[in-house]
């Protein structure tokens, strides 16, 4: 995605750099790693009561109340979705999802990286009460992906990580579709019909060049408030109201609304949003838990292997389909032996599978904990086969 502000446009404020360094979705998944790790720790400390009251936390309005915890997962991440909503529009408007030549490769790596995540992690769940959270390994963490990519993967080719993005851009479309139709809570269809027709407004006003957050701002709440009543997951409404967004450029303007929203909300969403929600989601506490009966109870076999096995071979396999059935190419740069280490990338999944876990388990508390648990646990496999496979791959580069 091309820059939306030239850096010598920034203020050089202090304020002004930090918020640039965030922008960078590596200093995001560092602080996520940072912000989990923390919650880990916390939770499983002689202080780990102060960490549960303060999760459980209510805080609302009048009749609407919510632990914070939930807050964190429906209305920051909220925000997270509404700037991959932007993202997204971005993509499909002018890069590399505009045209269906150039979105079909990473389409099929990223379809074929969740179909066989989702698979693998059935075969060891099928037919039992958890089957139906077969949307946890499907998604990729992109944020921490780039982290550990620019942490270990110094030695990679360039188009690695354009790849990797594109394919993860597709991946976060899939995910926010499977999360908006199999993990709501009922459906309310007048509060449905009330959040539709503020999208509608919201995008009415976009393109009629309105410009004030006074005016939109109260809007997008109202639209949050709504999808939230309706059943449908509140995260899609970011999605809804990011695409919804005008990413193209008019005569008279500088840079697009898009562009704007997308350039003030970033180090708000990677430096702020994202990380409270691991801190405040993250945390499992192990304190009376056989660690062994965890490991090998069937909901963290299916959560460990499709990330870990599911996701590289469906990567792969899917990129060998788009290649093999379109004519297309790989893109220039990369072999198949770098298409294998996007694919160990890929299986690094954490924040929406989080989303998932919970959404999948919110009145069950110990399934809960088993699937935070596995993430964790696999996220740790996930980046030590990640880092190998970068390490291989780079003394071949030499």
């Amino acid at each position: 995605m091309a820059t939306v502000v030239k850096r010598d446009d920034i203020p050089t404020s202090r304020r002004a750099r930090i918020a640039e360094r965030l922008r960078d979705e590596t200093a995001g998944g560092i602080l996520l790693i940072i912000a989990a790790v923390t919650a880990i720790v916390w939770a499983n400390s002689p202080w780990a009561v102060s960490y549960q009251s303060l999760i459980s936390t209510q805080f609302g309005f009048t009749h609407f109340s919510l632990p914070l915890n939930l807050w964190a997962s429906d209305f920051l991440l909220a925000v997270f979705f509404f700037v991959v909503g932007i993202e997204l529009k971005h993509e499909f408007v002018a890069g590399s999802l505009s045209s269906v030549r150039r979105a079909i490769v990473p389409f099929t790596a990223a379809f074929g990286g969740m179909l066989f995540a989702a698979a693998v992690f059935l075969i060891f769940n099928h037919g039992t009460d958890v089957a139906t959270a077969w949307g946890i390994p499907i998604s990729t963490d992109i944020a921490f992906a780039l982290a550990i990519l620019a942490i270990a993967g110094k030695a990679m080719p360039g188009p690695l990580r354009a790849f990797l993005l594109t394919l993860a851009v597709v991946n976060d479309l899939g995910a926010i579709l499977v999360i908006a139709i199999f993990y709501g809570h009922g459906f309310e269809m007048k509060s449905f019909i009330l959040a539709a027709m503020l999208i509608v407004v919201f995008a009415l006003l976009q393109r009629s060049g309105f410009r004030s957050v006074a005016l939109y701002l109260p809007i997008a709440l109202a639209c949050w408030y709504f999808t939230y009543e309706s059943g449908i997951h509140a995260t899609v409404a970011g999605v809804a109201l990011g695409l919804s967004m005008r990413v193209t450029q008019r005569d008279d303007e500088n840079h697009s609304p898009g562009d704007h929203v997308e350039h003030a909300l970033r180090p708000i969403s990677a430096g702020l949003c994202v990380p409270l929600f691991a801190l405040m989601s993250a945390g499992v506490a192990l304190e009376g838990v056989h660690v062994t009966d965890m490991i090998t109870n069937p909901l963290t076999l299916g959560v460990l292997f499709g990330l870990v096995l599911g996701q590289p071979v469906g990567v792969v396999v899917g990129t060998f389909l788009g290649t093999r059935f379109t004519e297309r190419q790989l893109p220039h740069g990369l072999t198949w032996a770098d298409v294998i280490v996007v694919g160990t990338l890929a299986s690094i999944g954490f924040t929406v599978a989080l989303l998932v876990s919970e959404v999948s388990f919110a009145e069950d508390h110990a399934t809960l904990t088993v699937a935070k648990f596995a993430l964790v646990l696999t996220s740790f496999v996930a980046i030590g086969s990640a880092v190998t496979a970068m390490k291989i791959r780079g003394r071949s580069l030499r």
